[in-house]
């Protein structure tokens, strides 16, 4: 599986591209920052480095492209020939958000969540995880922030997400800051017990769909194995070291998790948690029982957090219609 130059120390480019000088390596990478991918229009390179050098410079190729009001969700083929999706974001203010994968698949296995279904292929090499960045800019419009909430538990893929974070922040390179980063985890406790170990200023959030231990497991496997305590400790802790808020993502289905007892148990977890609840209606997915609730039984679920001061957002889910929001990610090209 041939590697990406998206993520390599100039030392490593040069040896790949067979340069002599440092400054060389320098070229490339900026070209690539920018988008320029085809070495035939590096121009600051030689001629002779610009003929010599007919590879491409991703491993990755946009297969598919497709578009809502709000969301454009592209199919990438990997080198090695599986498919993996990641979605460009607008919330309508000339914001511009990218959601990426970090693995094919994804081994937890929720029970509402499409990608579930695929099982882990394989975790994403840095450099896969950053051209996902790199095609969604190619697009047309400046990026500021990213989220890793595609397919995949990143956590689970600790090493070559921060290695693609550490990328994505340096000034050099892409210049997004910390806090414009969000790592989004189904609660696997010691990839958070890791995140807290580094000290970065990046945002958590977690998938909590209830705070009821015996429906959590059912819904998520996860649960079984760092049930509801252990992940409001880990929380805990990450909240001490870094100071800040922590979302809750509450993926509402229908009778199953939003009722008065729901809330109450919420409010109990919440307690010593600086944290937003996120509402997010259940996204349809073919094959799957759950059904998403209606107007009526939010609002009736929004009043019982009002009643008990729970902080809260509704969030209604870009990309639906293209199967590019929360859970739909799992691509059935071949």
């Amino acid at each position: 599986m041939r590697k990406s130059l998206y993520g390599m120390k100039l030392e490593e480019m040069m040896e790949e591209l067979g340069f002599e000088k440092k400054f060389q390596a320098r070229i490339v990478r900026d070209n690539l920052i920018k988008g320029v991918t085809d070495f035939s229009k590096m121009t600051s390179l030689s001629k002779k480095d610009r003929e010599r050098l007919t590879r491409d410079a991703m491993t990755t190729t946009v297969i598919e492209k497709q578009e809502s009001e709000s969301a454009v969700k592209l199919a990438l083929r990997l080198s090695d020939g599986l498919i993996v999706e990641c979605v460009r974001l607008s919330d309508g203010k000339d914001r511009y958000t990218a959601c990426l994968s970090s693995q094919v698949g994804c081994a937890m296995g929720c029970a509402f969540c499409k990608t579930g279904t695929m099982g882990l292929k394989r975790n994403l090499e840095e450099g896969e995880i950053i051209e996902q960045f790199v095609h969604l800019e190619k697009l047309g419009e400046k990026i500021s922030h990213i989220v890793f909430m595609g397919m995949g538990e990143p956590l689970n893929n600790f090493s070559s997400l921060m290695e693609a974070i550490q990328t994505f922040h340096d000034r050099e390179q892409f210049d997004i800051s910390y806090r414009k980063i969000t790592i989004s985890t189904s609660g696997y406790v010691p990839g958070i017990h890791k995140l807290c170990e580094l000290e970065l200023p990046l945002k958590l959030a977690v998938s909590l769909v209830t705070a009821d231990d015996e429906k959590r497991s059912r819904l998520m496997r996860i649960n079984r194995t760092y049930p509801l305590g252990e992940l409001k400790k880990a929380l805990i802790s990450f909240q001490r070291r870094e100071n800040k808020r922590i979302t809750l993502e509450y993926c509402m289905l229908s009778s199953y998790n939003t009722g008065e007892e729901d809330a109450e148990k919420l409010r109990k977890f919440l307690s010593g948690l600086d944290a937003l609840v996120n509402l997010i209606p259940w996204n349809p997915i073919e094959g799957m029982d759950f059904k998403t609730p209606t107007d009526e039984e939010i609002r009736a679920f929004t009043n019982e957090l009002r009643k008990r001061n729970i902080n809260y957002s509704i969030r209604r889910s870009k990309g639906r219609d293209i199967s590019g929001a929360c859970g739909q990610l799992a691509s059935n090209i071949e």
